[in-house]
């Protein structure tokens, strides 16, 4: 810890270096304390099954599959680590030509709470599975967002999704599914929302070779474990989608980190 200059050593004596003091100590707004109990509790064991995993090709902890507790700390460590993502996305995209928009999948809001608490026009909803929506629903408790807001329960793969939104934000969902699921998921958003509407995407989008930005590909196998069919995608292949399922792909955007952001507008179906 020293040598890495998370610690400083004076004698016998050990003291946060800066490091920590930025980033782990919980008294600043970039606090990763969250996403290192996300990788100890929930990512770390599941690496000591990624030959099963490749293997197989299924999720070993049934998919998204958590107790309330889990839930907590899966929401809480991977908002910990896109709150950049979320934030630029509230910062640099132009919401003012909208006025309800949608997170489908969106875990506990943090996206969704980033942008409306900066756009004051907008109302928003949650569509998440139970665990996450019941997450929410306490997080929106006396919150001055709770009557902007909306969650309902459903799965996007199966259920109706709620209709009446001119903005889709879809962060950090794609690389959790295989290019066919993706496809349909993008067929099923395009059969619910009017047209005009715009579709955010927010993901590790790489180059065609998979291993730029390096983060995302590091990140593969981690998408591969949770779900038994995750992955990481490039620019193009979401381009290629978008067309196939009635969305215009119009650009992309960087955003925090590694992360970006592709834009598209529906299509005439």
């Amino acid at each position: 810890m020293t040598a890495l200059g998370f610690v400083e050593r004076s004698g016998e004596h050990y003291q946060n270096g800066p490091v920590v003091t930025t980033f782990l100590s919980g008294r600043s707004a970039t606090n990763l304390g969250p996403f290192l109990r996300y990788l100890n509790r929930l990512n770390y064991p599941m690496w000591m099954r990624l030959e099963e995993a490749v293997r197989t090709g299924h999720a070993l902890f049934g998919e998204f599959q958590m107790t309330k507790d889990e839930q907590q700390i899966y929401s809480e460590g991977i908002e910990a680590l896109t709150a950049g993502q979320a934030n630029a996305l509230a910062a640099n995209y132009d919401f003012s030509q909208h006025r309800r928009v949608l997170d489908l999948g969106g875990g506990t809001g943090s996206f969704l709470i980033a942008v409306l608490s900066r756009h004051n026009n907008l109302e928003g909803t949650l569509f998440e599975l139970p665990t996450a929506a019941a997450i929410m629903r306490e997080r929106l408790s006396g919150s001055a967002l709770a009557g902007r807001i909306r969650v309902v329960e459903g799965d996007f793969f199966k259920a109706e999704i709620p209709r009446d939104h001119d903005a889709v934000i879809v962060a950090n969902v794609v690389h959790l599914f295989s290019p066919e699921r993706n496809l349909e998921l993008l067929r099923r958003l395009r059969e619910f929302v009017p047209d005009g509407s715009r579709l955010l995407l927010v993901d590790l989008w790489t180059d065609p070779t998979h291993t730029e930005p390096l983060f995302a590909a590091l990140m593969a196998g981690a998408f591969l474990l949770r779900t038994g069919e995750g992955d990481v995608y490039s620019e193009q292949e979401v381009r290629s989608w978008l067309t196939a399922s009635g969305w215009q792909p119009l650009d992309r955007r960087p955003l925090a980190g590694p992360g970006s952001l592709v834009v598209a507008e529906t299509a005439s179906l």
